[in-house]
């Protein structure tokens, strides 16, 4: 395999250096990135060409990073319609949120929230979703493997209020200004990148995420041949998969291809919000996870 190529300078789009902290959330997602985003984007190439993020979710690395030139991609067609509108109409973000804030607030919460997830049960749309990963426990998205349905419950906090959520807006949007968003296959959105790009993945993991949204039929062998493709061509790849959980007593074994990574990297997670939803809410101080970076690089 080819070393991964050095982008032209014209598409030296990517500055990894110096990149601060970012903290404020759009959607509320558990296996999010975001609050240590800045601490992986560290170890991605110091420049690189277009930002290639082919498991989206709630965007947290994309997001802190601020791309020039960025793709994000994801087969779940109502998240990639809330990044769409943000981009499209923003202010017809913030109106699906806000409508369904006022109805939350109108009466019983428990109520409220369980018709938005009935509506959304019925025809998934990007406008439940997005209240529903704001109001739902934890920002856990669990969908039932035997009809597809979103089961979270609410949560226990309120979602933050309309003009914050506005705010919130106004700022993704900036920060993502350069990217693009479409509903792809993990496998086509990373055939696109070009040698001197850095693909990003965070895909489902196997051990700590069984239950959440794409993990039960995800396949990790058909994500290493893809990466390994990458490799080939000269496309930078940095994949996030399971490190250590119960604060490193316990290590998630994953079998890894010969030689198609350079270097792994622990990074340490904080407490598991997934164990504590199944724990039903305790405060889990034996649950700390790390994860391991792993670069192609």
């Amino acid at each position: 395999m080819e070393a991964a190529a050095k982008p032209d300078h014209d598409r030296a789009l990517g500055l990894a250096e110096a990149v601060a902290p970012f903290k404020t959330q759009l959607l509320k997602w558990v296996g999010s990135k975001q609050k240590i985003a800045h601490e992986i984007v560290q170890h991605f190439p110091p420049r690189f060409g277009a930002y290639h993020e082919p498991f989206l979710g709630a965007a947290g690395v994309m997001a802190t990073l601020a791309p020039r030139e960025g793709y994000g991609s994801d087969t779940f067609a109502p998240l990639i319609e809330i990044w769409q509108t943000l981009q499209s109409d923003p202010a017809r973000l913030t109106r699906w949120y806000e409508s369904r804030w006022q109805a939350f607030h109108a009466g019983d919460r428990t109520a409220a929230y369980e018709r938005v997830k009935s509506a959304y049960n019925a025809h998934p749309n990007g406008a439940d979703f997005l209240f529903l990963t704001r109001s739902c426990y934890g920002g856990v998205v669990r969908f039932r493997k035997s009809d597809g349905h979103m089961s979270t419950p609410v949560g226990s906090h309120p979602p933050i209020p309309p003009k914050a959520f506005a705010r919130r807006v106004d700022l993704w949007r900036t920060r993502l200004a350069g990217c693009r968003f479409e509903r792809l296959d993990y496998a086509e959105s990373m055939a696109r990148a070009r040698p001197g790009d850095l693909v990003y993945c965070d895909p489902p993991y196997s051990h700590s995420q069984s239950i959440l949204y794409g993990a039960q039929s995800f396949s990790l062998d058909r994500l290493f041949d893809a990466i390994a493709a990458c490799k080939a061509r000269g496309v930078f790849v940095a994949l996030s998969i399971d490190g250590t959980k119960k604060s490193g007593l316990h290590d998630c074994e994953v079998p890894l291809p010969s030689g198609l990574f350079a270097r792994e990297i622990m990074v340490t997670l904080g407490r598991s919000m997934l164990k504590r939803f199944q724990m039903g809410g305790q405060s889990c101080e034996s649950e700390v996870v790390r994860d391991r970076l792993l670069l192609t690089y």
